[in-house]
């Protein structure tokens, strides 16, 4: 799922992959599973559109709060009719119609301490066979969109198709929450936690565009359902990333993330070429590190966690102790993405520019690798 600066490692929940999906920001995981939609065949040349047939979901409800009431909502109020026009009494009747939803609250409450980071486990939760059947059956139903998608932003089929099985497995899962009442509640009640200040500003502004979008778009804010975090459609979207970045791909002059299989799609591509996606370059590159002192140091223990930016070229890596397992491409900078496998070795590979756009839609290393490897693996299996 698109959830922006949060760093999270569980995506629908996407794009923040989010999920989160459990978390279900962006990663699927987090999300209440819901019967699968059957996609439909491969369309023809006609401009019919593949439409998701997601299974119909009884939205997840709260206990009623009263929120135009609280101090910080009516400064909220403020801010909407001075800022947007909005109408006071309108929004105050919204508000009041808006639910808490404790569940919400809950999920966004940091897991317990203890279990350590496990690539394999955490990996064997998205490219699993289930998935890679639906995302076979996906990426035919939607093989026209899908060169569309590539000719035009440059961005492989295949990352798009690992983006949106990771995040919702193709629209099985995209959420039963009510956004506006997810989204209100983690406004005005987030959890107490050491991020407290910057999540209370993030969801304000989710909420902000929560509302913007359903005015621009003519729909009634309640109808939009997605994640716990507010994430909503296929590629799970935050309502900021939805306005910013959500296209219209399918030509029907509406942009519609939850039914348009081809609007899902071209948005998904617009997303990472808006955050840098360099047509026709690598991803990643498998590596091996030298043996640390008695300390636990090396000297290329120097690139673990230097964010997610490719910065070091391939030759001070080597010279540090970083052993590419493959020929590098010239005139490339990598980072050194560590997979941490719990009490087993960690996996170590080098990521190129554009694994780190991958991690602009979940900040997470497994997520990423995640998504290379599920469209890998239906590439594959399209390819038999």
């Amino acid at each position: 799922m698109i959830f922006p600066r949060f760093s999270l490692s569980r995506p629908a929940l996407s794009v923040f992959r989010l999920a989160l999906i459990a978390l279900a920001l962006s990663l699927p995981a987090a999300h209440a599973e819901t019967p699968p939609h059957k996609p439909k065949a491969k369309h023809s040349k006609s401009k019919a559109k593949a439409k998701t047939k997601a299974a119909a979901k009884t939205p997840v409800t709260g206990e009623y709060a009263n929120f135009a009431s609280w101090k910080e909502a009516r400064s909220f109020i403020d801010m909407m009719v001075e800022k947007h026009g909005f109408d006071r009494s309108e929004l105050e009747a919204l508000l009041n119609k808006t639910r808490y939803v404790d569940s919400a609250i809950q999920l966004m409450k940091p897991a317990p301490p203890g279990k350590p980071k496990n690539w394999t486990t955490y990996r064997a939760r998205f490219v699993e066979p289930i998935r890679i059947s639906a995302g076979l059956a996906f990426w035919n139903a939607n093989a026209d969109a899908l060169a569309r998608a590539e000719a035009r932003f440059g961005v492989p089929a295949e990352i798009i198709v690992g983006i949106i099985g990771v995040e919702t497995i193709y629209g099985r899962n995209t959420g039963s929450f009510r956004v506006l009442d997810a989204i209100t509640t983690l406004a005005f009640s987030y959890p107490e936690t050491p991020n407290r200040e910057m999540r209370v500003a993030l969801f304000r502004t989710e909420l902000e565009n929560t509302l913007l979008y359903a005015r621009e778009a003519g729909i009634d804010p309640f109808s939009l359902t997605g994640s716990y975090a507010g994430a909503i459609g296929l590629p799970q979207f935050m309502p900021s990333s939805l306005r910013k970045y959500a296209i219209d791909f399918d030509g029907d002059s509406r942009i519609d993330l939850r039914s348009s299989n081809s609007d899902a799609i071209g948005s998904v591509a617009n997303f990472l070429v808006q955050h840098g996606w360099q047509k026709g370059a690598p991803y990643v590159f498998p590596a091996s590190v030298s043996a640390t002192n008695a300390e636990g140091k090396a000297a290329w223990d120097r690139f673990i966690g230097q964010g997610l930016k490719a910065q070091f070229t391939a030759d001070e890596m080597r010279r540090d102790g970083v052993t590419p397992g493959s020929e590098l491409p010239a005139d490339t900078l990598f980072s050194l993405v560590d997979l941490q496998n719990g009490a087993e070795p960690t996996e170590y590979w080098l990521g190129a520019a554009n694994f780190f756009v991958i991690t602009q839609y979940n900040r997470s290393y497994f997520y990423a690798m995640s998504v290379i490897d599920l469209g890998r693996a239906i590439r594959s299996a399209r390819d038999k």
